[in-house]
């Protein structure tokens, strides 16, 4: 039976927290009023928590958008060794977490998930990931993702929230040692829940 509350990962900005470059927040009324009630936060925030200040200089992704690095835009100093080797050790942590589901900050160099502003030769390009949100993908592959403008949408915002739940049964059923028997009750039971989704499938 699945237990309540389920630990989500959360960019700390979307909380509350003051760690934004400038000092501030990007307080999420959704995330912590309404969804607060049914879920856990583990709140991160990779640049405070790979050691910059809060205020800080703020950061642009510059070069190739596969391999982007993490460049201070005033003084150019580049960030990006510490902010991967930060990244390295901080998906390890967050295996201890048990993590359903991750929101992430959109258009942050850190923490974005999908067009983030890449720079080269004074031009950018809509087209990078920050360097955190990057490494949690890649380290938890099947984990529920989503940037928080996206719950705005209703039909991405119920199918997020679908994931994390099913993910979360998914792995409770996992750590049981499941026979293929148990597999077969398990797809049996959430067969109408992938029908309402592709009967085909």
């Amino acid at each position: 039976m699945t237990t309540i509350p389920i630990k989500i990962g959360v960019s700390a900005c979307l909380l509350g927290e003051h760690v934004r470059y400038d000092g501030g927040h990007k307080h999420d009324r959704y995330i912590t009023d309404t969804l607060g009630p049914y879920f856990s936060f583990v709140p991160v925030c990779p640049e405070v928590g790979c050691g910059m200040p809060t205020p800080r200089e703020a950061m642009r992704l510059e070069g190739d958008p596969e391999h982007p690095r993490l460049v201070n835009v005033r003084s150019r100093i580049d960030r990006t060794d510490q902010m991967l080797e930060y990244c390295k050790i901080r998906v390890k942590e967050l295996e201890g977490e048990d993590l359903c589901g991750f929101i992430f900050k959109k258009d942050s160099p850190s923490s974005g998930l999908y067009r983030v502003k890449v720079y080269n030769n004074g031009i950018a390009v809509n087209n990078g990931r920050g360097l955190f949100a990057a490494a949690v993908a890649q380290h938890f592959p099947l984990l529920p993702i989503v940037e928080e403008d996206r719950l705005n949408d209703p039909s991405i915002r119920e199918n997020f929230i679908e994931r994390v739940f099913s993910y979360r049964r998914w792995m409770d059923f996992l750590a049981t040692g499941p026979t293929p028997g148990e597999l077969v009750e398990f797809h049996t039971a959430h067969k109408l829940l992938m029908m309402a989704h592709s009967p085909q499938i």
